[in-house]
């Protein structure tokens, strides 16, 4: 039996740690939760929606009618500016943490998503998302950019929109990414991120979607079963480096990414995303670092099985039964328009 039949472990290089691998529990049957199936399609305007244009979020204050992205300070922010400091007693520590959290609309359609717009569209978010790294970025020592889309994921509203928390620290993922980056570039020589893209690229066999400015995988390591991990291809570390053409590269294989991730099980795809480049804390210390986005889908077998971290994986090591190569096949095998 090959490697892809029998139990391994696989490194994260990104963060240092290791999971299990167990192809062969692919096969069992299940008899546990099923969700039931996000529509493929909402209406393009929902009188009771918090985030449609018009309407009176919670708070009372009515958003523009907007036709655009549209970007407000978030109404329930996780940080603020001014943060807890607390003396503990030993052995017990806390630290003050302060910083702002905006909302992006990123479109007045309801009913629209990230895989849905149009190029023209798609790049206006991807401005959004550039201008706020900038601007924030000034400010606050990280700036985390992302998108909770489906009520899988937790999403408090199905209007297409995402986040930006930015904050005077460095949060514990990114200070992991950002240690493993500069001892590789310390000990090698090489951005990890390049490498791992040259070497994926001549295997071939987790590559989703590539152009000529970005690569989109299933990492070797990955945790979620349909997990993808979109490097880009120029020497940036932020978003706001990117060039006009790469912001246009960035529409065209989002797009298409997403549209797999759509049609694999014919269902509107819960996921996850986020950015993570160089901490603007780090200044222009920033050649260790690649500017990637990471896509952490939760189904599993189909639009109503997800993947639940539980037991072993909560408890010892993150685990996966479909292998990173299976899941690149099976995306890859989604006819989607050119």
């Amino acid at each position: 039996m090959s490697r892809a039949d029998l139990p391994h472990r696989r490194r994260n290089l990104l963060t240092g740690e290791w999971l299990l691998v167990s192809p062969h529990r692919a096969k069992r049957p299940w008899q546990g939760e099923a969700a039931p199936a996000a529509a493929l399609r909402a209406p393009s305007h929902d009188p009771a929606c918090h985030l449609c244009p018009g309407n009176v979020r919670a708070t009372g204050e009515a958003n523009p009618d907007y036709r655009d992205t549209f970007i407000f300070a978030n109404d329930f922010a996780a940080l603020l500016d001014q943060g807890a400091s607390v003396q503990e007693p030993f052995p017990f520590e806390s630290a003050p943490a302060r910083g702002e959290a905006r909302v992006i609309c990123f479109a007045p359609d309801h009913g629209a998503t990230l895989a849905r717009l149009d190029p023209d569209s798609l790049e206006r978010v991807i401005a959004c998302w550039c201008a706020q790294s900038a601007e924030l970025g000034a400010k606050w020592a990280h700036v985390q950019i992302f998108e909770n889309k489906g009520a899988m994921m937790g999403a408090s509203s199905p209007h297409p929109h995402g986040q930006v928390w930015a904050s005077d620290f460095i949060p514990q993922t990114v200070a992991t990414e950002d240690a493993r980056q500069r001892e590789f570039l310390n000990q090698r020589g090489s951005v990890l991120l390049d490498a791992v893209a040259a070497a994926e690229l001549a295997e071939d066999s987790r590559v989703v979607e590539a152009n000529d400015h970005w690569l989109a995988v299933v990492p070797h390591w990955a945790a979620w079963p349909f997990e993808t991990l979109l490097i880009a291809r120029d020497p940036v570390a932020r978003l706001e480096q990117l060039s006009p053409e790469a912001r246009s590269a960035l529409a065209a294989i989002l797009g298409r990414l997403l549209r797999r991730y759509d049609g694999l099980f014919s269902c509107d795809f819960p996921y996850s995303m986020g950015w993570h480049g160089a901490p603007h804390g780090l200044a222009d210390d920033t050649g260790h670092w690649r500017l990637h986005a990471h896509f952490l889908p939760p189904l599993l077998r189909s639009a109503t099985v997800r993947k639940h971290m539980v037991g072993f994986e909560l408890l010892a090591e993150t685990q996966r039964d479909l292998t990173p190569e299976a899941a690149a096949e099976r995306l890859r095998a989604v006819e989607i328009d050119a």
